[in-house]
């Protein structure tokens, strides 16, 4: 059942006649998060004192999601929601910024500095949502979550500050490979078109031309006009793979192989990435880790670039 902004405050104060249940020190503490990203961060740093929740599982586009009657009661009894803001979850913000009056609401996203967001290439004051695409920028989102934790429960600090140092590390980790591997790839064949433009922040990191066929939402159009240009660019250019992204529509991208097909050109689907959602649930790749190693990896092996077949640790679900 999906709720509008009106059935959303009837059920929003029906939930406070029952208050949330008490945040007991010796319990773990109730946590809701939006995405798939941002609530592996929560458990990552909260090891076990947190029961994480989250809204939008694998194959998910926060940017059409809206609000189940479920979702809302799941928010309410929360100790601790947690949000990625910077416009991903549009559907949603209303619904959070209501929330948050009474509830503990962060938007964890938002600690990315302005200066290092890349902005919105059509609404000023709006940024590209997709920090997580670059695992130096997550790490702002880690330590917001960790002090987002720390402010419920501050006994844990210890154990919520020495999770997140864990964490921490390893993202340094995933971003050395990612450099090492991605710099692998040939110059000439560092253009990374998917169906929405969800990796900028990867291509400023890594020296990659990125080229979305819808823009940073997936929510705008992907016009005829649109579909003939990047056609006309995989056929100058040769490129020879593009990638379909696990939480969009691949309707746009087999236009654009039919259509350098038509020309003599043929291009292939270089592999599947996460894009807007993790893989599936107990997975590796249904962990932000796990996530991005895959789109390292199946990114690098596709345009000629020099990775192991199993990614990072060896914990890839398939070999390349």
């Amino acid at each position: 059942m999906i709720l509008n902004r009106r059935h959303l405050l009837t059920v929003f104060a029906a939930s406070l006649v029952a208050p949330a249940a008490a945040i007991a020190a010796d319990g773990p503490l109730n946590v809701v998060a939006t995405t798939g990203m941002i609530a592996d961060a929560a458990r990552q740093v909260g090891g076990d004192l947190v029961s994480v929740k989250a809204l939008m599982g694998p194959g998910v586009d926060p940017h059409s999601y809206r609000q189940t009657r479920t979702d809302i009661v799941a928010m309410t009894r929360a100790d601790l929601v947690l949000w990625h803001g910077l416009y991903l979850e549009a559907q949603l913000e209303d619904v959070l910024l209501d929330l948050g009056r009474s509830r503990t609401v962060i938007a964890a996203g938002e600690a990315v500095p302005v200066a290092e967001r890349i902005g919105h290439p059509e609404y000023e004051g709006r940024y590209d949502p997709h920090v997580w695409m670059d695992p130096e920028l997550w790490r702002h989102v880690v330590l917001a979550v960790r002090d987002a934790l720390i402010a419920i429960r501050p006994d844990a600090q210890a154990l919520f500050v020495a999770n997140a140092e864990t964490h921490l590390a390893d993202l340094a980790r995933l971003s050395d490979y990612a450099a090492r591997s991605l710099s692998s790839v040939p110059p000439e064949a560092r253009i990374l078109l998917t169906a929405h433009d969800a990796f900028g922040y990867f291509g400023r990191r890594h020296g990659f031309e990125v080229l979305g066929i819808q823009g940073i939402s997936t929510e705008s159009e992907a016009g005829l006009n649109r579909i003939g240009e990047l056609v006309d660019l995989l056929v100058e250019r040769r490129v020879g793979a593009v990638f379909v992204e696990t939480s969009v529509s691949d309707r746009n991208i087999r236009a654009l192989i039919e259509g350098a097909a038509a020309r003599g050109h043929e291009v292939r689907v270089g592999g599947e990435v996460f894009s807007d959602a993790m893989g599936p649930d107990g997975t590796y790749e249904g962990t932000y880790l796990g996530m991005i190693d895959h789109n390292v990896t199946t990114i690098a092996a596709a345009l000629g670039g020099d990775v192991p077949p199993r990614g990072m640790d060896g914990r890839l679900s398939a070999g390349l």
